[in-house]
């Protein structure tokens, strides 16, 4: 595992333990060059998923894009650490388990609205309204309309 502060390549393990939800592996490490600490994670990934983007790019999945959406939605909410990354491992089985190899950005996005609006309407609107692009504060009303009327303040 490459060092985030000298860039070494080798690093030693120094503790393991599962996370809270047994869905990732927590490892200490120490650089063997700098000797700097830091934590890493590693989770299961089931298959290899190609994102095909609105203007037909491709690239790799990356789980750390949808953990930052997630976060910033959710910002000043009061939701832990903890569910939110509860909420990205399961967007994240849900993609590799729909037994496709690519799958368009735009059912990525709808995949994260959906557990968005599951856990905090305010999350849900905000995440919306980067995704969905709206450009007047209409557009914004107007979203924010239909949310109230499916039953969420």
């Amino acid at each position: 595992m490459r060092c985030p502060f000298c860039a070494h390549d080798n690093s030693q393990v120094k503790d393991s333990r599962p996370s809270e939800d047994n869905t990732s592996i927590r490892r200490r490490r120490a650089c063997e060059g700098c000797g700097g600490r830091f934590t890493t994670f590693e989770r299961v990934q089931l298959r290899e998923v190609i994102v095909i983007k609105s203007d037909d790019r491709r690239e790799p999945f990356d789980r750390a894009k949808i953990e930052q959406s997630v976060t910033l939605a959710c910002r000043k909410r009061r939701i832990d650490q903890e569910r939110l990354d509860q909420l990205v491992t399961g967007i994240q089985r849900q993609i590799e388990t729909l037994g496709e190899s690519e799958v368009p950005s735009k059912r990525i996005g709808e995949t994260v609205m959906d557990a968005l609006r599951e856990i905090d309407s305010v999350a849900y609107i905000r995440f919306a309204s980067v995704y969905r692009d709206f450009t007047e504060a209409r557009d914004f009303e107007e979203f924010a309309s239909t949310v109230r009327e499916v039953g969420h303040p």
